[in-house]
This record gives C-alpha cells, sequence and structure tokens, in this order.
C-alpha cells in the first residue's frame, strides 16, 4: 500500500517536533505551579513565561486564561459571562451550540455567513466562530464586531482553527486550541479582553479555573505557536488546484464563492454518499473527513450545511478536505487523482 496521506488536518493536526520537546521539558518539571517552594516556583516561572509568549505569538494584548482546550474555554465564556444573553449562529461548532443550550439563533446566509438581527433590550453575548470547521468560510468578525460594539454588545469568537493562521479578531473574547496548530491535545485557552465580564469560580488561573496547571502542554502550546508556518504560503494555490479539479470532474465546492481560509475547504460527489467517499479514499491511503471529527461518525446530516440551505441528499454527499503543516503539494496532486477516479468511476456506473 501506498504511504498513508493524511488531510484531516482540522480535526487535528501531528504535534511539531519542537511542541514535542517543550512538552518532554515540561515533564521534567514535575513540580505543581501552585506550590510555594522552590520547585514550584520554578514551575510557576515557567508557565508564566510560556503564558507570555502565548499572547506574544498572537499578538494578544489582554489576559489569557489557560484551559483544557477550546471546548472548556467557549463553556467557560459562555456560560460564565455575566449579565448578558448569549446568541450563537446556527453554523458554530457543536461545542459551541452544546454549551449554549437554548440560546437564541442568529440568522445566516447561504455561504453560512450571519447575518446580525436589529439591537434588542438585553446585553448580549454573540458567539460567532472565526472559521467554520466543516467549509472553512470566513465570517467578517471585525465589521461584526464594530456593530455589535456600537450596541454596547460583546463578541466571543471561537478561533480554534484560525489561531496561528491568521490574525485573531477584535473580540472580547476568543478561544484558542493547541492541537489544531501542531501542539499537544488537551490544552487550549480562552483570552479575555476584560475578567470583569466573567463570573469567577475559584481555583487557578486567577480564580476562574480550578485544576492543576497543565504546564508540560502549555510549554508545548507556546513552543508550536512559535513554531515556523511558512508553508501556510502555499496553502491557497493548493486549496485553488484542488476547487478546479472537483469542478472539472463534476463535483461542487461548497461555499466557493465566499471567503475562506486556505488550510479548509468541502467538496460535494454528486450521487457518492460521504460514507462510500470515505471508505474509498481510506483504501486508498488517504485520510479525509465528513464534516467536523465531533460528527463525522453520524448519520444525521450536517447542521452547517443544512443552516445553509443544503437538503439533507446533497449533504450527505460532502466530504471535508483540510491542510497542514506537513502537507505538501503532491500531497494535493495524489487526492485529486483519487477524487477524479471515484467521480469518473460513479458518473460509469450512472450512465
Amino acid at each position: 500500500m501506498a504511504d498513508r496521506l493524511y488531510l484531516d488536518h482540522a480535526a487535528t493536526t501531528p504535534m511539531r517536533p519542537e511542541a514535542i520537546a517543550a512538552v518532554a521539558d515540561g515533564m521534567a518539571r514535575w513540580a505543581n505551579p501552585s506550590s510555594p517552594h522552590a520547585e514550584g516556583r520554578a514551575a510557576r516561572r515557567a508557565l508564566e513565561d510560556a503564558r507570555a509568549r502565548i499572547a506574544g505569538a498572537l499578538g494578544w494584548r489582554h489576559e489569557v486564561i489557560l484551559t483544557s482546550g477550546a471546548s472548556e474555554a467557549i463553556a467557560l465564556a459562555l456560560r460564565r459571562a455575566k449579565g448578558v444573553r448569549v446568541a450563537v449562529a446556527p453554523t458554530e461548532h457543536d461545542a459551541v451550540l452544546r454549551a449554549a443550550g437554548d440560546a437564541a439563533r442568529l440568522a445566516v446566509d447561504a455561504a453560512g455567513q450571519v447575518v446580525l438581527p436589529d439591537s434588542g433590550d438585553a446585553r448580549t453575548l454573540f458567539a460567532i466562530q472565526a472559521v467554520n470547521s466543516e467549509t472553512g468560510v470566513l465570517q467578517p468578525l471585525d465589521t461584526l464586531a464594530a456593530e455589535i460594539r456600537a450596541c454596547g454588545d460583546l463578541l466571543f469568537a471561537d478561533c480554534a482553527q484560525s489561531a496561528g493562521k491568521l490574525p485573531l479578531p477584535d473580540a472580547d473574547l476568543i478561544a484558542v486550541s493547541a492541537h489544531k496548530l501542531g501542539g499537544p491535545p488537551g490544552v487550549g485557552a480562552l483570552l479575555v479582553r476584560d475578567l470583569g465580564v466573567l463570573e469567577p469560580s475559584g481555583g487557578q488561573e486567577q480564580g476562574y479555573r480550578g485544576g492543576t496547571e497543565n504546564l508540560p502542554g502549555v510549554l508545548g502550546f507556546a513552543a508550536a505557536l512559535e513554531a515556523p508556518r511558512d508553508w501556510l504560503a502555499e496553502a491557497a494555490e493548493w486549496r485553488a488546484l484542488l476547487d478546479a479539479a472537483v469542478l472539472a470532474e463534476g463535483g461542487a465546492v461548497v461555499a466557493g464563492t465566499a471567503p475562506r481560509i486556505s488550510t479548509i475547504a468541502a467538496y460535494r460527489m454528486p450521487g457518492v454518499a460521504a460514507a462510500a467517499q470515505l471508505i474509498r479514499f481510506d483504501g486508498g491511503g488517504i485520510a479525509v473527513s465528513a464534516g467536523s471529527a465531533c460528527s463525522s461518525g453520524s448519520l444525521k446530516p450536517s447542521h452547517v450545511l443544512g443552516a445553509m440551505g443544503w437538503d439533507a441528499q446533497a449533504a450527505r454527499e460532502v466530504v471535508r478536505v483540510s491542510f497542514g503543516w506537513t502537507t505538501r503539494a503532491e500531497d494535493v496532486r495524489r487526492f485529486v487523482n483519487a477524487w477524479a477516479a471515484i467521480a469518473r468511476e460513479a458518473r460509469s456506473r450512472a450512465a
């Protein structure tokens, strides 16, 4: 069998060697950063240095609450924001929808971009992702942030897919994740412009999160953020090649005319269920997915595509391809060839 080809980096991406080395270093610093003795103080210095490096690498000048990942950061933001009602886009990641519960749902257009409602009476925390994890569609967050702030409201942005790849938006609360950008799993952060908007709960992280700090993970997070990202310059060319090849073989590019991040794209192969495509790709040594990792094993149609107006049958024929730091141009060409072979076979059967 040919070497395996991994094109599911939006689910998780391999750890950078710099991050692996940093985690190993952190494991040698076994003391609890909250302990008052010399060993604990040394661990605390390493933790705070890594926190500052994370903020610096992201260009963030405010507070950084370290968490177990983006999902915890999301829950902290949406469940502990003070004196606000929450409104979320229906195309958000499952972690946001779970944390939001029965919060108001915003409208989106056919590309999945948010349409803000008229200003209401209650102060609102709008939860709007920077990049959709299934389609790669970018939200115009800086424009939306200006409108939201003009009404005295707040913006929470899930930046799990964009942090380290695109500049952070002008948001009040931002969730980021290490394992999406080459860091270790099990660590992330909630970036907070003003801690006064959150209800403290006691414990560590200035009283906003309980639990012993994950020093090895935080060190790995910082190292991953500081690693080179020169491969991003080529990603737009890779996606353009893939878009053109899919269209040439009778496929459809999901939200192809909307602004999208260069590292994520979704494609429909008419007449071939996503489950069948995944089996064929996997059998040929290629890893892609159908939707986000949290929902790709479900038989339910994508809630993202449903909110964009796709019917259930068409939505079930969509797969996601995502690039990362290990991707090369020849990998994309290999996927193009595999896609074309499956699509041609399907057309010949239908003829």
